[in-house]
């Protein structure tokens, strides 16, 4: 035992090390230190908490690990000027440059999980001017169920956005416990982390419905491996807009609550294919709607976006129309009906983030279409956390609006990726503004105009519901429209039926 004391903790830096490493060599002949230690990179850990220790001693343990710790780096008094498993624990004053060269720091580990957004970031630009090379001992960013903390890079999401808040509550994980649920695109990125965040609160099933089989297959895999058989979890390929085989869903499994998230989302291309977003966005949510009554749900939830309020575009009035359809189902319908609106996600299939990093990998230039253009973001397990707790708070009918927190400005968003990646010499190129881009988007988060809930973060927005007839009136126009198969006929249908339809030169001009 003493051996492996010694071995483990001889240092030549601490009182203690130096008396352990003579032993070491009096009795064994091994210099502690440095045969172990001339191949490894060593590193300064920041956080002598639990997670440091154990991410300390993990290397200690391992021979084949490829790091060795010198020193903590601590802002707790009682942990400063101690030795833990002989390293020492030095205040954040005193680990001054020059003194982590003398114990030949190489590397910093961050290994404080719950450290606030704007500090990680102040010490992350310190030690990363200085040179050194960073990391973080956590868990990956998109967290799967199951999964272990390990040594990576910093995401640039990390670095750029507040911590994501964890929004479950008890009320909300009771609500959906013994449930048979259906989420519609449940492969997409929303989608297949409502599926993480629902297998958590003990469902009795989920039921994964997607048109593209890939996505629908990996977060079988993935849940698969968190819970194996204590997840009762059912895939189904196929589309919204397909009405008989929706009905065979509907028919095989009833389910009692379910979450439209299946939409085609991307604003430019849906520019350029209007008959197609109308008959996946509004004839397929009205086709769920119709299947909800008739086969006895409990519940439909709906994703929205922000993009609905006052839309510039095709995708955003196709969502403004399946607001307005599921708000007059709850006037005249048996089922509890609710949709939630939020702004752009992080790290989702259609996100500017991605984007951004390829570009820079690429070495340039990073596009943006305008200098001007302002987005709301949040984390995608943010979002579908919100998007559950708002279905299980709904009464029926609310439309309900999530607090995004401080719009970004696209443009820093890119200058501060370019600076976090480190690489030089990249330059910014405005595009111009794409089809049925907005300079700005719409949360309508003015809490005057809103009515609050439980939650300070989900908000109501106070809209009137169309009746039944007015409604199947509106649809009827546009399935005329959509079979001429024509999109611009499509367009001007969509104008037609959605009164706050509007051209991105009338918004636009008004912020120029």
């Amino acid at each position: 035992m003493m051996y492996r004391y010694a071995y483990k903790c001889g240092n030549q830096e601490t009182t203690r090390g130096k008396f352990l490493s003579i032993l070491l060599h009096t009795f064994s002949g091994i210099e502690a230190g440095n045969e172990k230690e001339v191949q490894k990179i060593k590193v300064a850990i920041i956080g002598a908490g639990r997670v440091g220790v154990s991410l300390a001693e993990e290397l200690l343990n391992n021979a084949e690990a490829a790091y060795i710790p010198r020193c903590f780096i601590d802002i707790n008094r009682e942990k400063v000027g101690r030795d833990i498993h002989g390293i020492p624990v030095w205040s954040e004053d005193e680990a001054t440059f020059k003194r982590l060269g003398e114990f030949e720091v190489q590397e910093i580990i961050f290994a404080i999980p719950s450290m606030d957004a704007k500090k990680k970031k102040a010490l992350y630009d310190y030690y990363k001017d200085a040179g050194y090379k960073l990391k973080v001992y956590d868990y990956p960013t998109v967290y799967a169920a199951g999964g272990k903390r390990h040594l990576r890079e910093f995401d640039i999401e990390e670095l750029l956005f507040r911590k994501p808040l964890v929004v479950s509550d008890e009320r909300t994980n009771a609500y959906y416990k013994d449930k048979v649920v259906l989420i519609t695109g449940g492969g997409g990125s929303i989608g297949s982390e409502l599926c993480r965040q629902l297998a958590k609160m003990q469902p009795k099933k989920i039921i994964i419905l997607d048109i593209y089989e890939n996505g629908a297959y990996d977060v079988q895999q993935e849940l698969k491996i968190a819970y194996g058989n204590s997840l009762d979890l059912q895939i189904e390929i196929c589309s919204i807009t397909h009405r008989k085989a929706l009905e065979r869903v509907f028919e095989k499994y009833h389910p009692q609550i379910i979450i439209n998230a299946a939409a085609h989302k991307h604003v430019p291309l849906m520019e350029h294919n209007c008959v197609e977003a109308i008959y996946n966005n509004v004839f397929g949510t009205q086709n769920l709607v119709e299947l909800c009554e008739e086969y006895g749900a409990e519940r439909f939830m709906m994703v929205s976006t922000d993009k609905a309020v006052n839309p510039t575009n095709v995708m955003g009035a196709t969502k403004r129309m399946c607001e307005m359809i599921v708000q007059s189902a709850s006037t005249h319908g048996k089922v509890k009906y609710s949709a939630t609106r939020f702004g752009n996600v992080l790290g989702s299939a259609g996100s500017v983030i991605p984007l951004f990093k390829r570009q820079i990998a690429n070495g340039g230039p990073v596009t943006v279409t305008d200098k001007r253009i302002i987005r709301y973001f949040m984390t995608i397990p943010e979002a579908s956390q919100l998007v559950l707790q708002s279905g299980a708070i709904a009464n029926n009918g609310e439309l309900f609006v999530l607090d995004m927190g401080q719009p970004v400005k696209i443009m820093d968003l890119a200058e501060n990726m370019i600076r976090l990646s480190g690489v030089q010499g990249i330059e910014i190129i405005e595009t111009g503004l794409r089809p049925g881009e907005k300079l700005y988007e719409e949360l309508l988060v003015k809490t005057e105009e809103l009515d609050k809930t439980d939650n300070s973060m989900i908000f109501i927005e106070r809209d009137t519901a169309l009746n039944k007839e007015e409604i199947y009136k509106k649809i009827k126009v546009l399935r005329d429209a959509c079979d001429t198969g024509d999109d611009l006929i499509a367009k001007e249908a969509l104008r037609s039926v959605v009164p706050t339809f509007k051209t991105p030169e009338e918004v636009n001009k008004e912020i120029a």
